[in-house]
């Protein structure tokens, strides 16, 4: 991969513009993917990922924090065409290997200019055409790209600003403050008195990985957090390898009994929430030992099972590193940084000598790239979104948005083979454009935002909801997050419905 990684030819300089059929952007989970779909079922088709880092992974890259793992189980995160044999839970280097094999497998690196941030997205209908317009960062130049369809990968949030509320005193605070998604592993925590501000996925997986070398680990919540509390193995794949059953038949099997298991916790946290809670708390008490955890006040959330993501828990970690006495929980909201640490809202002052912000994302609607259909700027919260994948308004598209209670991954699987089904119809029909648009039955369809609140209502997507387009109140006219019945919906997809106009 060396070679690819280093890659930085001239072609593509300003004023000179390289066309490609397809142009993705990000050499993440999803554009990887994406690349391997478009070359397995548009083997015609030339394309190009662009991508901002010098490297792939993207998520998997950006975040370097102790701990760093996945909280989706890799049987269904990992790609459906190529098997995982690991544990379900793996971590970040373990995903990234898993992703530089998918790459070097299939030779898609040729494909890929790391280094590359895209500055504006242009599409012209004189020439049906997209123009890419990017910085090179290695030297600042120019490069431009024209393609005829544009897939964006980039994911949903942005990479190099976390999300930091406006704490009052925190240039006061002496001590180390980092927000998790910026930590550098050189950080030498060993002995010290770590405070972690959030209770989350991340708080989830860094108050334990801290709790082993710290001095003590401190976890300030303003609310609590569900926590799935579960070995780290599939018995299920540990049983069909002990028998001699091949990997990808392991894997497909695999995958689909953890799919089935998740569609019905997602129906019981809706039908039962209060039975599900039970379950959740007898696994803790389980995984510590202790018949008598107290969940009050720390563990009790106040939203119902799965309105927020459910974090996963490997053999109760969190719980036992709490019971053990090397983790201190404390739900209250900030008053203010002090020189030694944070006082909270009750008068409590937690002294610390680093300060972890596990406080979520900052939500980037396209990479926060300015996007342009004819000359006119492309507000999102304009335009309606077609399954949360492509959008009235701005012709050859696709956004790859994953899944909150299922595994990103399952979406890019499925958007691969919608995208290449659509752009084989358009060669087929010898169409060059298509948009998606409101139906005639769909006249005086009520708009609303891009997700119900009492559906799924984490803090970085309530922030920047008025960023992203908007829903309809029919499946075709909205993002429903349910994988169940999407992996039905959208393969059945005819391309000839009115809601696709090709021109």
């Amino acid at each position: 991969m060396l070679d690819t990684l280093e890659r930085a030819d001239s072609a593509g300089a300003a004023g000179k513009a390289e066309h490609f059929d397809v142009l993705i952007a990000g050499a993440g989970i999803s554009g990887i993917g994406s690349a391997y779909h478009l070359q397995q079922q548009c083997s015609g088709k030339s394309y190009v990922v662009l991508e901002m880092k010098d490297t792939f992974g993207g998520t998997w890259e950006t975040h370097k924090y102790p701990g760093v793992r996945s909280d989706s189980d890799l049987y269904t995160f990992g790609y459906r065409f190529k098997p995982w044999v690991g544990a379900p839970i793996a971590s970040a280097d373990e995903i990234l290997k898993y992703m530089g094999e998918v790459i070097e497998e299939n030779h898609i690196g040729p494909n890929i200019r790391y280094g590359h941030r895209i500055t504006a997205c242009k599409w012209s209908s004189a020439d049906n055409r997209w123009t890419i317009e990017a910085i090179r960062l290695a030297d600042g130049s120019k490069a431009t790209f024209t393609c005829n369809f544009l897939w964006m990968c980039q994911g949903y949030y942005d990479h190099e600003k976390p999300y930091i509320p406006d704490w009052e005193g925190l240039s006061d605070y002496k001590g180390h403050f980092v927000h998790a998604q910026l930590w550098d592993p050189r950080t030498d925590y060993a002995g010290k008195r770590v405070l972690v501000i959030g209770s989350g996925a991340t708080a989830a997986t860094v108050v334990p990985a801290f709790a082993e070398k710290a001095a003590h680990v401190t976890m300030l919540q303003r609310s609590p957090t569900y926590f799935f509390c579960s070995e780290n193995k599939n018995e299920l794949a540990d049983r069909l390898r002990e028998i001699g059953i091949d990997e990808p038949t392991i894997h497909r099997v695999v995958r689909a009994q953890i799919m089935y298991d998740q569609d019905m916790m997602t129906k019981r946290c809706q039908t039962e929430p209060e039975v599900v809670f039970e379950e959740l708390k007898e696994l803790v008490r389980a995984f510590t030992g202790k018949p008598d955890f107290e969940f009050e006040p720390h563990f009790t959330p106040k939203y119902r099972v799965w309105q927020q993501r459910l974090a996963f828990c490997p053999n109760g970690d969190v719980f036992r590193a709490a019971v053990e006495g090397k983790v201190t929980v404390v739900t209250d909201t900030i008053d203010r940084f002090t020189e030694k640490g944070v006082r909270t809202s009750s008068g409590e002052e937690i002294e610390a000598d680093i300060i972890v912000a596990a406080t979520g994302f900052r939500l980037s609607v396209m990479g926060d790239i300015p996007f342009s259909v004819d000359g006119k700027p492309v507000n999102w919260s304009d335009t309606v979104t077609y399954r949360g994948m492509m959008f009235t308004g701005v012709p050859n598209m696709a956004w790859v948005m994953g899944y909150f209670r299922a595994s990103w991954t399952l979406r890019v699987d499925m958007m691969g083979d919608f995208v290449c089904n659509l752009l084989n119809h358009m060669d087929k029909i010898g169409t060059k454009r298509v948009d998606v648009q409101l139906r005639p039955e769909d006249a005086g369809m009520p708009l609303a935002p891009w997700i119900e609140e009492d559906n799924f209502n984490p803090g970085y997507l309530m922030r920047g909801l008025d960023k992203l387009p908007r829903r309809g109140d029919k499946p075709e006219w909205r993002h429903n997050q349910d994988y169940w019945a999407e992996k039905d919906q959208i393969p059945a997809t005819d391309l000839t419905g009115a809601e696709f106009k090709y021109s």
